[in-house]
């Protein structure tokens, strides 16, 4: 899979992907990340890329030309119109179903604002999928680009070494993930659940079902609406809601 970041600031991009599982993954050729300097594609002398808004306003706007003709740049090369990601606070917020869905393209081109925004023509032009990363605002779009490079990326087959890793993930099915142990036995008077030392590989199975559902009532409850449960399970859900037995 091939991500096209466009911005202003490359070494930010590059410097926060080349590390850890991304940047393994880049290294065997199962991803490649490029981050494209908007600023090289401007016909201003100076290198200016802003401006003030039309209608006045606070701080300054990216203009459309830089835009556009960056963003070209990549079309040209690929031979395509390809899917583009406007990060902004307007969007739809990021989930794991739309990392999945991203995770299926060839290409993705992730454009990264700066200022008060972009010019409103070039985003009509180009931009495919509005995306935020939460209801709040940042400096630009580079960190929202980083997080989604990140979580598409351990879609692509063979980015992860195990593959049942990014099966039994938070927000898989719906539901956020099972509390989880390792060794020693016991650390500072905590025991690992007995379960999880039986070997009976269905009752641990059935264990971390049940407290992810029940992890997920506590902690994200506006995730049960939607998640992958069994009928018997949204009963239990729904008693337990109600104040009555719990699994």
């Amino acid at each position: 899979m091939n991500f096209h970041i466009l911005t202003l600031f490359p070494d930010m991009i590059l410097q926060g992907l080349s590390t850890s599982i991304i940047g393994r993954a880049a290294e065997k050729g199962l991803l490649s990340i490029e981050a494209v300097n908007i600023r090289d594609y401007t016909t201003n002398k100076h290198k200016k890329v802003d401006d003030y808004p039309y209608g006045g306003g606070a701080g300054m706007l990216m203009q459309a030309q830089p835009v556009y003709d960056a963003w070209k740049s990549i079309a040209d090369r690929i031979g395509d119109k390809p899917r583009t990601v406007y990060l902004t606070p307007q969007g739809s917020v990021f989930k794991q179903n739309m990392a999945k869905n991203f995770a299926k393209e060839r290409d993705l081109v992730l454009l990264c604002g700066h200022y008060e925004g972009i010019d409103e023509r070039v985003l009509e032009e180009i931009v495919t999928d509005s995306v935020s990363i939460g209801d709040y605002v940042l400096t630009g779009g580079e960190l929202p680009a980083m997080v989604l490079v990140d979580a598409v990326s351990r879609m692509v087959p063979g980015v992860l070494t195990n593959d049942e890793s990014s099966l039994a993930e938070s927000f898989e099915g719906g539901l956020l993930e099972y509390p989880q142990y390792s060794r020693p036995e016991e650390w500072r008077g905590k025991k690992v659940p007995e379960i999880l030392l039986s070997g009976n590989h269905r009752k641990v199975e059935e264990w971390r079902r049940e407290q992810s559902i029940l992890r997920t009532m506590e902690r994200r409850p506006d995730l049960l609406a939607s998640a992958e449960l069994t009928e018997k399970e949204r009963k239990i859900t729904d008693s337990v809601k109600d104040g009555k037995n719990a699994p």
